[in-house]
């Protein structure tokens, strides 16, 4: 997963893209629950599952546009397009590693606009 992310994010080292992948997911574990954010971790690499499976449910959803500036908070000297940049390449990744009956599930429990976030067009999403 963190090579998939490197290359998506051409990030120079493995350091930043494991940076930035534990971020991102850190952030998205709270924002998936129920069965799907057990088949997520279930999906995922053992530590990524670990970063997920470890977050408290959010108290509210978030917009697509208020996740990515959640990351840019907790990534220091990140702008709101290096946030965006950062999300895109680590859930830009997701549907190859979880497939995609999980990534539109994953997706019906988020607000619309995430499908872009996870490089799919969001009508395509949506339609299932």
């Amino acid at each position: 997963m963190i090579a998939s992310v490197r290359e998506s994010g051409q990030y120079p080292t493995t350091a930043e893209a494991e940076r930035v992948t534990r971020t991102v997911l850190s952030a998205l574990g709270g924002h998936v629950t129920g069965d799907e954010r057990v088949a997520l971790a279930r999906a995922l690499p053992r530590e990524a599952a670990r970063v997920i499976a470890s977050r408290i449910p959010a108290p509210r959803p978030q917009s697509a546009q208020e996740f990515v500036d959640t990351v840019a908070t907790r990534t220091e000297g990140a702008t709101p397009a290096t946030a965006r940049w950062d999300v895109s390449s680590v859930l830009g990744v997701l549907p190859n590693l979880i497939g995609d009956d999980l990534t539109d599930r994953v997706l019906s429990q988020l607000p619309p606009g995430y499908a872009l976030l996870f490089g799919r067009a969001e009508l395509a999403a949506r339609a299932s």
